[in-house]
């Protein structure tokens, strides 16, 4: 495959839409960022890397630091872990309290907001430290030793978090939390605020795309767990948006609102994009096109 010719192909598309879509301005962290910015990196399991535009800046991982909280719950053996968040698509918003209601306090997926915080919450109960565990995986997989928190990024989050907030607060009163909502939500805020580059996060991604196996060449995850954890991106990894990607894009995909989105084609390569402006539903619009495009050109698409 010639991954610099596809690359090539994905830049020319995505060139037009680079701008499109708003910043996610109700977290003030992200709301200075220029949304004329664009990224776009595929990370091979030979170990090569291939780049477009933007790959060295820094973003905030956001919501796509709730995979790799997955992998290191999902690492530990808990099965338990799937009595307190299920497995299917939510249909409705990320941070929707509604159906969290309806359900006793159960989160539809580990993917979105409520899902996302009972994960860190279960590896803050495991580790001690949640934000601590995730930042050595980190450093590991991306190769960058002084990769972490954006203490900016972070207050933002912790300033307006009001809505997860509510959520955990929801989830506390039927039992599905095990340490205390402040402490457990600290934790999640800070992992949403690690600050990592398009190239980096192609390098991360490699974890799932090798089925589990490490940077180092260790086993952090078994084949299944791996496979659990792409099957999961394609049905949630995008929230309500998930169907459409599924359909477009035909790669398991995660998305974060600071306009990163991270795609894996198993067993082949991980595949990093980045452009500031998120849809209505969180998913980066410029994004979305330059994986489009890369699925349809390198016909990478796993249906």
């Amino acid at each position: 495959m010639d991954y610099q010719h596809v690359i090539e192909q994905v830049m020319s598309a995505t060139t037009p839409h680079i701008g499109e879509g708003a910043v996610a301005d109700y977290i003030p962290g992200l709301a200075a960022v220029d949304p004329k910015q664009f990224g776009f990196a595929v990370a091979t399991v030979e170990g090569n890397l291939y780049t477009g535009g933007d790959v060295d800046i820094p973003f905030a991982i956001e919501s796509i630091s709730k995979a790799f909280a997955l992998a290191l719950v999902l690492a530990r053996k808990d099965a338990d872990i799937w009595k307190r968040v299920r497995r299917e698509p939510s249909g409705l918003a990320f941070n929707d309290l509604i159906e969290l209601q309806l359900e006793n306090g159960i989160p539809r997926n580990p993917y979105i907001n409520p899902g996302a915080i009972v994960i860190a919450d279960q590896l803050l109960a495991d580790t001690g430290d949640a934000v601590a565990a995730l930042r050595e995986l980190l450093r590991a997989e991306t190769g960058n030793p002084v990769l972490d928190v954006d203490s900016v990024i972070a207050e933002s989050e912790l300033r307006t978090g009001d809505r997860n907030r509510a959520t955990a607060y929801l989830m506390a009163s039927f039992g599905n939390m095990r340490n205390s909502v402040d402490l457990s939500l600290d934790h999640y805020f800070r992992q949403c605020s690690f600050s990592i580059t398009c190239a980096e996060l192609a390098k991360a991604g490699l974890l799932i795309a090798r089925h589990g196996l490490r940077a180092d060449g260790s086993r952090l995850l078994s084949r299944d767990d791996a496979r659990h954890i792409t099957a999961l991106m394609t049905m949630c990894g995008t929230y309500d948006g998930a169907g459409e990607f599924a359909y477009r894009i035909g790669l398991p995909v995660k998305s974060g609102v600071g306009g990163g989105l991270l795609a894996v084609v198993p067993g082949q390569c991980s595949v990093a994009a980045w452009g500031p402006g998120p849809d209505a539903k969180g998913n980066s619009v410029s994004g979305a096109v330059a994986l489009e495009t890369f699925a349809r050109v390198g016909q990478f698409s796993v249906f």
